[in-house]
């Protein structure tokens, strides 16, 4: 069963069921503004389009936001402020605010009520340079791999700005991306083609990929 989510205000993808299946959305791109103004959005543009807020919302990227936040004010110069280059061509994976939430519950032992309480949980537990290695490990610079990519990418190795490698595992239409941790759930991808159109795409995640063995 496929259902409709709006990933942050202007932009929709397809959110899949339980079964896992993997669909492209259809418009998934501005829903307001011209055309060139589609062809020139960031991710970050993407992550903030609803505000830099955090809210009920667990099936969006606030807390992602607040990550990239974070550590561009403590690092400007860090790499991670390619994902607002708006013509720099990369692919992201995008953690659900959920999935940092379980990862939150993997590194203290307890569940976050809320999005800040998880946030708060995370910085506290890793710092501002895991946190950065672990931003840089979801994106795969100079690349922009729409859903029907991803999909007839199975069996390869991708290479993340963090410089670590991920692998892309299909079965199906159901994307699984293998990480460094091999004790923990490997991430399954439940949206894609955010923001397609333009040289930044991106697809949602339901766990936060690990350049490290937890």
């Amino acid at each position: 069963m496929i259902r409709k989510h709006t990933v942050a205000a202007g932009f929709t993808a397809v959110v899949l069921a339980a079964t896992g299946t993997v669909a492209a959305a259809p418009g998934a791109q501005a829903a307001s503004g011209t055309s060139e103004r589609a062809r020139t959005t960031s991710l970050a543009d993407v992550l903030a389009a609803d505000g830099h807020r955090f809210d009920k919302k667990w099936g969006d990227f606030d807390i992602l936001d607040a990550a990239v936040t974070a550590v561009l004010a403590e690092k400007p110069k860090s790499p991670v402020g390619v994902l607002a280059k708006r013509k720099a061509k990369l692919t992201a994976f995008l953690p659900t605010d959920r999935a940092f939430r379980a990862l939150a519950k993997t590194l203290t032992g307890k569940t976050p009520k809320t999005e800040k309480a998880t946030f708060n949980a995370l910085a506290k537990a890793a710092g501002i340079d895991v946190i950065e290695t672990v931003l840089l490990y979801h994106v795969v610079p100079g690349k922009t791999l729409g859903a029907k990519k991803v999909l007839a990418a199975d069996g390869k190795k991708l290479k993340t700005a963090q410089g670590g490698k991920i692998t892309v595992q299909v079965k199906g239409k159901k994307v699984t991306l293998v990480d460094a941790d091999p004790d923990l759930a490997n991430p399954r991808v439940i949206a894609t083609d955010i923001n397609k159109g333009n040289p930044q795409i991106a697809h949602a995640i339901n766990r936060v990929l690990l350049p490290i063995d937890l």
